[in-house]
Order: C-alpha cells, then structure tokens, then sequence
C-alpha cells in the first residue's frame, strides 16, 4: 500500500463539554492539553461549553480567563463552539438581550464561522440562538430549537464554498438529530443541506455528556461526545461515559474518528532509568510483621494481634490502603479499610488485632490482608499492583499422641495447585549437615519433576529427570548432585534418602547407597518456600510439578544414615526431626507437621490425601 502524503493527510482533536466539573474539570482540561501537546495535531476543536456560566459578567470573565489561560497552553491552534454553558446569563435584574453573546464574541470569536485547512472545510453553527424577539433561550422546548435564516444562510454560503474540498466537518453543541427535546426545530432543513453538498463526511456535537453514534445518515457519520473535564453522570468507560477526546484522522479518500480517554497518551521520555527505579522500588513497598501473638489452637479458636511496619524508599510519596480480604470471614478482624499516604523516607506502622470463634460446618481459612498502593509522580499518579498477603498464623500445641491412630493417607500431585508450600520463615534448619527423605510413587517419569524443592540457584532439592531421581545441596557456589544410576519405576513407592555430612552429598533409594559427589561448605540459602511436589519459581510460585503420590517426608538436623539401611514406613520423630509430615492430620487448609517444630504446610487448592496402600 502507497504511504499517504503529508500534504493531503492531517489530524485534529475535539474536545468534549467542560462544565459541572469545576474545579476537578480544569485539571481534566490541563490533562488533555497535555496530551494533545503530544499528538501534535494540526488544529484543535471543541465542542461548546467551555464555562461554568448560568451566571453574570463578572463571573463569567473569570471563568472565561481560566479557560482560555489553560487553551493557551496548546501548541496549535484551537477554534471554539458556544454552547448553552457559554452564552445563557442568570442573575439578578433584567437579563440582557443574547445573554452572554456579546462577551462570548468579544473573547472567543464569532458563534458561526467557517475556515479551510488543508483539503478540508470546517463549519462552526451555533444551536442555541433561541428567540431572539422574547430573548428566551432553552434547549429542552422544540419551538426554540430552530435555526435562523440568517445562519442557514451562512450554511449554504459556506458549503458552496467548501464544494470543492474532500471532506467538509459540521460543529455544533446540542446533537439535534437524536430527537427528545430537540423535536420541533429545523434540523431536517439543515440535514438536507449537508445530504444535498455531497461532501460532508461528520457533524460532531456535545451536551448529553456520554458517547453516541448516529450514522452514518445519508453518508454523513454523526457523533456526540462525552466531556472533557465536565459532569459525568455515571463513570462507565466502556459505556461511553468518560472524559475523552476524539482524534480525527484525513485523508483524501477516507475519515477515521478514534476516542482517546484523558490521561492516556503517554511520554516515552518519561521512562528514564531513574524513574524505573523508582518505580520498581515502589511495587516492593509491602507491610512487614514486627510482631505477632496471633495463635490458633486446635480447635479452630484463634486470636492475636499483628504490628506491621510499612517502609517508602523511594522519593516520592504513596498512598496506601490495607484491607481485611473478604474471601476470609470467617475471622474477625480491627481493620475495615486503612488508608494513608506514606511520605517519601518515611515508615508508619499500624496493628490489627485478629480472632477467631470455631463455628461446625464453617471452614477453616487463612486471613489474608491487600495492599493497594499509589505512586504520587510529578505529575500523575500510578495505581500499583495490589498484593494480597496471607497473616502469620502460628498454631498452638499439639496434644500427646495427636497422630497416633490417624489414617494412612498421602499427597496425591498433578499440577501447581495440588502441592503442599511450606514458608521458608517456618522451617528451622540450620545451614550445616542435613537429611532430606521421603517416600515417592510416579504416575510417569517424563521431564523435570521436582519432588521436594527449595532451589532457585541455592538450597536443596530432590528432583527427577525423565525418571532419574537425584538430591541436590548448593555448596560452595555451585550445586552439588547425587544421581541414581537408574530411573523410578511408576506405580512402585521408592523411599529417598538425601544425606549432607559437611564432606560429601549422597543419595540413597530403599535404604541402599547409589552415589556420592565431595562437597563442602555452607548451604546457600534463600527466602523462597519449600514444595512438597513442586519446585519454587523465581517469584515463589510453583513449577515443574510431580506427578504421583508423596508420603513422609521427613528433614532432620545432621547425619542421620552413615551406611545402608532398612526405611520406615511410617518414621517417629526425634530430637533432630526438623519437619516429619506424614500427610494424614490436616486443620482447615493446613496440613500438621509431626515434629516439635509444629510447622503447618499450607494445602493447594486442588491437593488431594489420599490411602497410601
């Protein structure tokens, strides 16, 4: 397709009403010129309402000059259109003969007039002439909704002028053609007017303050549109009720009119380095816990209080609001919705106070809190991916003898969502020897599967590749690896042993050694949750999921295997048992851990237990 020619090509902006916005409406305004300053236009034009109005001189050249000093900022040049905000006077004493005509055109120009630009005409009309015999002015009674001859003459004059143009554009404030109040009026007349000169392309109006289409009548494609800084009685952008501009593009043979809302054309040479920083420093900004006695017992009863510490790093201001997730009702909570503005360097600090009354039949759920947060910029405000954080919850004691007696069940894993994530704040282990074990049953044995997996360039892990398990320890800056010489077999549970004594890494199946890699030196830890059929993503989610059944799995503190040995079924804790879950005593979306560590594994929404023979 040929490139258009910038000689027969151009574009133009057209603004909505202004009024019943004051003052949020002029700050939409000063947006708009904003953004139209970079589209760089040829011409701007609007669409009537320009003030506040209904009003005497005074206030309405105030208003006036507000107007105008905020247009003056446009690097092209705008045309206005008079609208019923513009001309119509209320005050006291006798109301003067056209109303505010006389200062509309002293400070903004004719109320009809017609200029040319490019290959295009442009013709201005003025809807609210009204009678000019009894000075009444309305547009909601058809009998002043018509259009003097003096103007219809202007019309025919100015469109035997433009007959020649490709394109001819019609500008006025009330839409006539949709009928209503406007019923009565000439616009019929005026219509055939436009039909008969062959070249109107789009008649654009304002008033009702939302978006309409009508069109296109007889080749001519008729709008309405909502505001610019105005009163919106609903906000439904995507109902048309919204502060906008429309941005005309034309050429020779063809009209495309686009809606743009306000605020959305945006400055590429914003996005410096400096500002990304800060950006991305502010989507870390979260709510830390400083303290918290918030404690359940077994039971289902719960209470406690929570101190959280929010920090602003960055230079510019945020607001911020903390609020009760409602999916988690089933606690009560202090917070309804918390808001505040966290300036630049400084930290606020804020308690809810938590409980929870066990009720039969309602389950069990974790309270989650969302922090929604805005960066105040320069100049405009930037709405911050919410984060919804669960609360910590710490469980009390559990009774002697609590897993005694329990039924033999295990996890069954498909996907992400059917894994057990422990939070790495909740597992004491400590950087030196350690034990990894667990009992595997693979539904198949096809790519990477992680069976239990800190690892994300640290920790450790138990994985399987097409079939072949191996125990992983990151030590001295790089992974250390025992790999089995053989792969699992699918529908056959397999007990692992993974063994770090400080000197080596190795790797037991069923109680019997199959490798051994030398290896020193300190785990590298990291802050990502452990997965019971899963391994964490660099963001903590889950990835490359097992699929099969997992049971006891079991970490301990030191050596605990030196030689070959007979696995336990259904291991006992002892005293440098870190974590044993034996996947069969759950509480709510907890699963228990049977060790005195009193870990809680959170469920996936999808994690099934189930019999384990």
């Amino acid at each position: 397709m040929p490139l258009a020619s910038d000689e027969d090509s151009f574009h133009f902006v057209i603004y909505g009403d202004r009024t019943s916005g004051v003052p949020a409406g002029l700050k939409v305004l000063e947006q708009a010129v904003d953004d139209t300053n970079l589209l760089a236009p040829d011409l701007v034009m609007t669409v009537g309402d320009l003030v506040q109005g209904y009003n005497e001189t005074p206030t309405w050249m105030t208003q006036m000059k507000e107007y105008r000093q905020i247009m003056d900022n446009l690097r092209m040049k705008w045309f206005p259109v008079a609208g019923n905000h513009d001309v119509y006077w209320r005050g006291d004493g006798k109301t003067p003969q056209g109303h505010h005509e006389s200062n509309y055109e002293e400070h903004f120009g004719p109320l009809w007039y017609t200029f040319a630009h490019k290959n295009a005409g442009f013709i201005v009309l003025y809807s609210d002439e009204g009678d000019p015999v009894t000075n009444e002015k309305s547009f909601s009674e058809g009998r002043l909704q018509t259009m003097s001859s003096e103007q219809l003459e202007f019309l025919k004059q100015s469109l035997e002028m433009h007959s020649e143009r490709d394109h001819v554009f019609v500008f006025l404030h009330h839409p006539r053609w949709i009928g209503g109040g406007y019923s009565g009026g000439n616009w019929d007349v005026v219509h055939e007017m436009l039909r008969e000169a062959g070249n109107v392309s789009a008649v654009f109006a304002g008033h009702i303050h939302h978006m309409r289409f009508d069109g296109p009548k007889d080749g001519i494609a008729y709008y309405a549109l909502a505001t610019t800084g105005g009163h919106l009685s609903a906000d439904i952008p995507g109902a048309g009720y919204l502060h906008h501009m429309n941005i005309v593009t034309v050429r020779p043979e063809s009209v495309s009119v686009a809606a743009l809302p306000i605020g959305s054309v945006i400055d590429p040479t914003d996005f410096t380095p400096e500002f990304i920083a800060e950006i991305d420093a502010a989507r870390s900004i979260r709510p830390k816990e400083v303290s918290n006695s918030l404690q359940m017992d077994i039971d289902g009863n719960g209470s406690g209080v929570v101190v959280y510490e929010v920090s602003n790093s960055t230079p510019r201001d945020i607001d911020a609001t903390v609020s009760f997730d409602p999916a988690t009702r089933d606690w009560l909570t202090s917070l309804d919705h918390d808001h505040f503005t966290i300036k630049a360097g400084e930290k606020k600090r804020f308690e809810i106070a938590f409980q929870r009354i066990a009720q039969p039949g309602v389950e069990l759920t974790i309270p989650r809190l969302t922090f929604t947060k805005e960066y105040l910029g320069e100049s405009v405000r930037i709405a911050l991916p919410a984060t919804s954080m669960p609360v910590g919850l710490k469980l009390a004691a559990l009774p002697a003898g609590f897993f005694r007696d329990a039924d033999n069940l295990c996890l069954k894993t498909q996907d992400g969502k059917s894994v057990v994530r422990i939070e790495s704040s909740d597992l004491p282990l400590h950087r030196g020897p350690f034990t990894l074990e667990a009992w595997v049953n693979p539904e198949n044995v096809h790519g990477e599967q992680g069976i239990v997996a800190k690892m994300h360039s640290s920790e450790f892990a138990f994985f399987m590749k097409e079939g072949t398990p191996q125990f992983s320890v990151h030590l001295g800056g790089r992974y250390v690896t025992a790999r089995s010489p053989s792969v699992l077999k699918t529908g056959r549970w397999t007990h692992l042993a993974g063994v770090y004594d400080g000197n080596e890494v190795r790797l037991y199946i069923d109680g019997k050694l199959v490798s051994s890699k030398p290896g020193k030196g300190k785990r590298k830890v990291n802050r990502l949750p452990l997965y019971i059929g899963a391994d964490p993503g660099k963001a903590g989610e889950a990835t490359r999921p097992f699929r099969g059944m997992i049971d006891e799995v079991k970490i301990s503190e030191g050596e605990v295997y030196q030689a070959n040995f007979t696995p336990e079924r259904r291991p006992t804790p002892t005293d440098e048992t870190v974590m044993l879950l034996h996947f069969d005593r759950t509480l709510g979306p907890f699963l228990l851990d049977h060790s005195s560590s009193a870990i809680k594994g959170s469920l996936g929404v999808n994690a099934e237990l189930v019999p384990s023979f």
